[in-house]
């Protein structure tokens, strides 16, 4: 056992609860066990448990030696005190011994002094030890002095040497509940008698383990950055929240590529998928495009959450229970909990960040003006920190007593929300609906747009008059994530009330944020169609702020995995020999692409492809006019007269009797095989 770090255990358990059977499941393994019995031989006198004590016997294997201690109750502790470093020993039970220690043959004998004689041979044994005892006290109370006597002197026995013992476990219908976790496994070696195999069957019945606890921010390896951003081009900004900037309406900030989300889009229609192709998830690839600034993004490879914890006072934060949030956020800085477990599955960073906690709305601000600068800054530096980390997706998530109802005051008083319509039913922890927490908080809400009624409609006096910390930092890390071409996932109101809040400070902060999953809020819903954020799925999990977006990342980045590996339809990618003459040489190729033995697949499109599908080939008419062998044999003919401001691309005629002629042979069929984007 001691290559499980503990030698010492104490198996408690109730009459017939399968504790021996446990028990013995533990040294199984071992060559030899010497088997102390300390209850009395009365099969003279009682059948039935002589037929016990057989049944006791059979199941035990020939190789055990059995000691039996019932007549001398100290010689218990003279057999541990006197165990060597390599034997095994199971003690069945303690039950047995206490009650040979109250027997009026063995009196006097001072039961109190027997027991810590015992206690300390158990610390004290150097071999490695199993100890069966009867949990007492889940039972009615004794009727006889001698009854009371036994318990007493049991439940003290167990108590003193479960504290003696390295691990306890508790056997309720076979079923171990392991009430003292082993310590850390010891650095010495394994005694030889311990061989794999017996490691493998303790480890199936030892105990269950909490899993060790994560580091503050996780670093997942990223993959190499595609060839577009390494080449020098402005990917990130430098910070700025450091020089002193001001927060202001009408921060000027970056939009992303327009142009490079327009043409991913196109292109991701020439996909060569078995389906109709990507559906809800093109406006993922088209916003990859555009925040990358390429029409090929990759899929995200560092991530992190920023888990912003921000408790509301008042009644706001009705029907929650006090101190939950503060346990949660705790939980995920501990490496446990549902944020840390989804960060982990998603391979993401995690840092929780502590707001400063807002007063009640309904009778003052939520925070002086003062205080809503810092937390603006603070958020701005964590995206700054986050970019200068290499990170490339944030993930905005929420954790605060009474956030829903700040969020639902934001939205009233940036968008013209009723707070009813936008404010989510309070759930209990044990998942009923609090329909009176939820009107007390609405009633805050009115409250608190009432007392501000007077106030201005400037974006700093929203936070500090409803919106609280945790909006103003997470209104902060939107706009720092702008500042720096940060894409940012959002989940939850939180994060939406600072997508309007930011909107207000800075136009181009809504375009770097994408919706995963509205998460059946109202509020969010509300605020995505104020904000034009189409959510990408539509799942309705409610696994707090944050926690959908992760359930949701692998499956997007498993779409931008498949847009940028997968080739164009083989109906789509150019001969060899239609090729034009300038696309063979790799000299007069674009700065982006590569040569012809060493382009991708999904590179060597059509010539003939329209200019609109974001093909990123050379036209050949732009490097000089092309040759009679270089036409298609379906293009037909120029004109006698050609205008010489004529485009170069020509709408192709259509393939079969149109509006414009009834002769079936009119016009040739195209045969560039052309599929409709």
């Amino acid at each position: 056992m001691s290559i499980d770090g503990w030698n010492t255990v104490l198996v408690l358990g109730g009459i017939r609860s399968g504790k021996s059977e446990f028990a013995e499941a533990l040294v199984a393994d071992a060559p030899t066990v010497r088997y102390v019995a300390t209850a009395a031989d009365t099969s003279a006198d009682d059948e039935e448990w002589a037929t016990r004590l057989d049944a006791h016997r059979a199941r035990r294997p020939t190789t055990w030696t059995t000691e039996e201690t019932a007549g001398q109750p100290r010689r218990l502790a003279e057999l541990l005190a006197a165990a060597q470093p390599a034997e095994t020993l199971l003690v069945d039970d303690l039950g047995g011994w206490v009650t040979a220690l109250l027997d009026p043959a063995h009196q006097p004998l001072d039961a109190t002094a027997a027991i810590a004689e015992l206690v300390a041979a158990v610390r004290s044994c150097p071999a490695r030890l199993v100890l069966v005892s009867a949990e007492v006290g889940l039972s009615l109370v004794p009727t006889t002095p001698l009854g009371r006597a036994f318990t007493d002197a049991l439940g003290t026995a167990n108590r003193a040497i479960a504290d003696a013992v390295d691990t306890v476990v508790l056997v309720i219908a076979g079923q171990p509940s392991w009430l003292k976790p082993p310590p850390p496994p010891r650095p010495a070696a394994v005694p030889a008698q311990i061989t794999p195999a017996a490691a493998r069957s303790r480890a199936a019945t030892g105990p269950v383990l909490a899993p060790p606890p994560l580091p503050e921010v996780l670093a997942p390896s990223a993959p190499p950055a595609p060839a577009a951003l390494a080449t020098g081009a402005s990917w990130l900004t430098p910070p700025v929240a450091a020089t002193g900037l001001a927060i202001e309406p009408g921060l000027e900030l970056p939009m992303p590529d327009e142009d490079a989300g327009a043409q991913a889009g196109q292109r991701v229609a020439t996909r060569d998928l078995p389906g109709a192709g990507f559906g809800g998830l093109t406006q993922l690839v088209e916003f990859a495009a555009a925040t990358q600034g390429t029409s090929q993004p990759v899929p995200w490879g560092s991530t992190r959450v920023l888990l912003v914890h921000g408790d509301h006072t008042g009644g706001a934060a009705a029907g929650t229970a006090p101190g939950d949030s503060a346990r949660r956020a705790q939980e995920a800085r501990n490496g446990q909990g549902a944020w840390a477990r989804l960060a982990a599955e998603a391979g993401a960073e995690l840092q929780v960040v502590d707001a400063p906690t807002a007063d009640p709305i309904e009778t003052d601000p939520a925070l002086p003006l003062n205080q809503v600068e810092a937390a603006l800054q603070l958020g701005w530096r964590l995206a700054d920190q986050a970019a200068d980390a290499g990170v490339r997706l944030l993930v905005l998530g929420a954790c605060g007593a009474g956030a829903e109802a700040a969020a639902a005051a934001v939205l009233a008083t940036t968008a013209g929300a009723e707070p009813p319509a936008v404010l989510a039913r309070v759930r209990t922890g044990a998942g009923e609906y609090d329909d009176a927490a939820w009107m007390v908080r609405c009633a805050a809400v009115r409250d608190g747009l009432h007392r501000s009624r007077h106030s201005s409609r400037e974006p700093r006096e929203v936070l500090a008059e409803v919106g609280g910390g945790d909006i103003a930092v997470a209104t902060g890390v939107l706009l720092g994530a702008a500042a720096r071409r940060l894409p940012v996932l959002l989940d939850g109101p939180v994060g939406v009330a600072a997508g309007l809040v930011s909107r207000d400070l800075a136009g181009p902060a809504r375009h770097w944020c994408l919706l995963a999953d509205h998460g059946g809020h109202p509020g969010v819903q509300f605020a995505a169609d104020v904000l034009g954020l189409t959510p990408l799925l539509d799942l309705r999990l409610d696994l707090g702020e944050g926690g959908n977006a992760l359930v949701a990342l692998p499956l997007l980045r498993s779409a931008l995995a498949l847009a940028a590996a997968l080739p164009a339809h083989p109906s789509l990618r150019a001969a060899p020999d239609e090729a034009a003459p300038d696309e063979a040489a790799p000299d007069e190729a674009a700065p982006d692409e590569a040569a012809p033995d060493e382009a991708a697949p999904d590179e060597a499109e059509l010539t003939t492809e329209p200019a609109a599908a974001g093909s990123t080939t050379s036209e050949p008419d732009e490097a000089k006019p092309p040759t009679e062998e270089s036409k298609p044999a379906t293009e037909q003919p120029e004109p006698a007269n050609p205008m010489d401001d004529e485009p170069d691309f020509r709408e192709p005629e259509p393939a079969g009797p149109g509006p414009t002629s009834t002769d079936p042979e009119s016009t040739p069929l195209d045969s560039s095989g052309w599929r409709a984007g």
